[in-house]
């Protein structure tokens, strides 16, 4: 009877227990297998993000000296700004210069005029009395005297506005070239500012014929902005 309940007992145990070892040892390393495969799938993904990203920021280095160019070309467009902006109020000095000297000069000759009245009116007196018969001495020294210091007095108002005048003809060459270089350095700005606006374009669409054209244009603005300055002084 013992045999009979052992032998059940064995043949209850015997099916089972080795059944249940084998299928958890079975989904476990399923489960191993699936987290090692997601794992590897994850890391060729990062792995081709990171190439990629390699491969792009290859691709697009050239936009840093984009980048440095147009700094460039902003450094000089302030620098010529500043130029043209001191050209402006060179002009603008240099015109009130000549009409502060125009003013001067057309009073020294108002004073000439008045001068010329007076001595006209002693000239007429000494040939009125120059012409009687018995003419004082004392009276017709002192005329002639009169006559002179007046012609003494128009040479030093003659000298004086010609003076004025030359200074003010001066002033009105000088707002006239910086003026012109005003109007000069002005294109060079212009310039400058179409190299910049295509630079920024470049960056945008990452094109390089627009760099080489913004290029262009800044080295033509500086060689402008050069001339002025050196080669055509004011």
């Amino acid at each position: 009877m013992e045999t009979r309940q052992t032998a059940r007992v064995s043949t209850f145990y015997a099916p089972v227990l080795p059944g249940r070892a084998g299928g958890g040892q079975l989904n476990i390393t399923n489960m191993q297998t699936t987290d090692l495969d997601e794992l590897k799938q994850l890391v060729a993904e990062l792995r081709a993000e990171h190439v990629a990203q390699k491969e792009k920021e290859k691709r697009d280095s050239w936009t840093k000296y984009v980048s440095l160019t147009m700094v460039c070309i902003a450094v000089l467009a302030a620098i010529a700004t500043l130029k043209g902006g001191g050209f402006s109020t060179r002009t603008l000095k240099e015109m009130n210069e000549a009409t502060f000297n125009q003013t001067q000069a057309s009073d020294q000759w108002s004073f000439f005029e008045a001068k010329s009245i007076k001595q006209n009116l002693y000239q007429i007196e000494l040939d009125h009395l120059s012409a009687t018969p018995a003419p004082e001495a004392a009276i017709v020294e002192k005329l002639k005297a009169k006559v002179a210091k007046y012609d003494k007095d128009k040479a030093d108002i003659t000298a004086l506005a010609k003076k004025f005048e030359a200074t003010r003809d001066a002033a009105r060459q000088t707002a006239t070239n910086a003026a012109e270089h005003s109007k000069q350095m002005g294109l060079a700005i212009t310039l400058f500012q179409i190299a910049i606006a295509l630079g920024a374009m470049c960056l945008i669409v990452k094109k390089k014929p627009l760099w080489i054209v913004s290029s262009v244009l800044g080295a033509l603005a500086t060689a402008q902005m050069i001339y002025v300055l050196y080669f055509h002084p004011l």
